[in-house]
């Protein structure tokens, strides 16, 4: 029983324990994976696009078929939503993927939708960054920890309007293109992000990107996939949020779209 001694309390020690086992369907065979990928880029690049700095696009892809996106200019850091092609109500669960694979995505990895459809929606596949792996500070890259950048925060930290976030960027981009609303948009993958908790206050923390121009990552659609993807105003987060960003470490980013040919 806590009673209310002055003495400093002794907890007893634990060793962790992961509390989540990988389903079979969390877990892909790499040499089947490593194929897929390979036959589907040797098949035909189906649509090409360049997301400017400080905005966002949309696009779509069949079950099947292989993104590249790619660090196109000069460090940056981009923020994804994605949902059914077929039924918007289904889309990625940020929280869900983080406890079947990790806080950071690796190459393998999937992403998963929200309840009750609860399956992959994309497989990870490629990763040029992959060798980073966990730094000194507990650092490491894409992750499904951090929500994205938003105008409503923004005036919380600052007490200023602002329209100028990866919120709005998707918000704008999803309505417009899509016919959306902003309730549509949902936690993100935070790709090139170098991201993490301090070991003392927990508090989540980030790094300037290590991408660099040539960077890629690639994924497989495992659904019909409608994907948003945001060139974070942040840049390359090298800037604390509610601070200035200077407009010269804000970049594009290339995303391509491989179909496997029916040859294959």
């Amino acid at each position: 029983m806590v009673g209310t001694s002055m003495e400093k309390r002794i907890f007893k020690q634990y060793e962790p324990t992961i509390c989540y086992n990988k389903p079979p369907s969390a877990q892909v065979d790499p040499a089947e994976y490593d194929n897929k990928r390979l036959e589907t880029l040797s098949g035909e690049i189906v649509e090409t696009l360049i997301v400017p700095k400080r905005t966002a696009r949309t696009w779509t892809m069949q079950a099947g078929d292989l993104c590249r996106i790619t660090v196109c200019e000069g460090s940056q850091v981009g923020d994804m939503n994605f949902w059914n092609l077929d039924n918007i109500k289904e889309h990625f669960y940020s929280g869900k993927t983080r406890q079947l694979h990790s806080t950071h995505l690796k190459v393998y990895d999937r992403l998963w939708s929200n309840f009750p459809h609860l399956r992959p929606m994309a497989t990870l596949v490629h990763d040029t960054l992959a060798d980073y792996g966990i730094d000194e500070h507990g650092g490491a890259l894409h992750d499904v920890v951090g929500t994205r950048c938003d105008d409503y925060t923004y005036k919380l930290i600052t007490g200023k309007d602002r329209v100028g976030s990866c919120h709005s960027s998707l918000t704008k981009a999803i309505v417009q293109e899509r016919g959306m609303k902003e309730e549509d948009v949902h936690d993100v993958w935070n790709i090139f992000m170098c991201t993490g908790f301090t070991r003392d206050t927990q508090q989540y923390f980030c790094k300037p990107s290590p991408a660099r121009k040539g960077d890629y990552l690639e994924f497989i659609a495992e659904i019909n996939l409608l994907i948003a993807l945001s060139a974070c105003p942040q840049g390359d987060v090298s800037v604390v949020v509610g601070e200035e960003v200077p407009d010269e470490i804000c970049h594009p980013l290339k995303v391509e779209i491989f179909r496997k040919s029916n040859n294959n």
